[in-house]
């Protein structure tokens, strides 16, 4: 039986809906999330060299494993068109069971077999 703890929900806001999109398709594709809920619209107020900024963006929650974290970030960095984006993970505590078994499943990826 899988344990909540072991996996993370990440916050990662971006520009619009087709990065969003796009970069939810890769990560789920390569095994990195098992799941990317987009958010359509989300108004963003924060500091910016040296300016407070308003804009219009796109938030994800991507469901994946702890495991797949040190994965998953630098993949995003990749992908996002922000200078600095947002990734914030967060530990679960709880989930149901059937879920948890079906994100494991969902995320598990064989890292040396897919080298050979």
């Amino acid at each position: 039986m899988e344990n909540a703890s072991n996996f993370r929900l990440v916050l990662v806001t971006t520009n619009s809906y087709d990065n969003a999109q796009n970069i939810a398709r890769i990560l789920v594709s390569e095994r990195l999330a098992a799941c990317c809920n987009i958010v359509l619209s989300t108004y963003s107020i924060y500091g910016w060299r040296g300016a407070i900024r308003e804009s219009l963006e796109v938030m994800m929650f991507i469901k994946t494993s702890a495991d797949q974290l040190e994965f998953l970030e630098p993949r995003i960095l990749e992908l996002h068109p922000y200078d600095a984006p947002e990734i914030i993970a967060i530990p679960l505590e709880s989930a149901t069971p059937s879920y948890l078994q079906w994100m494991a499943d969902s995320v598990k990826f064989d890292r040396e077999r897919a080298e050979i």
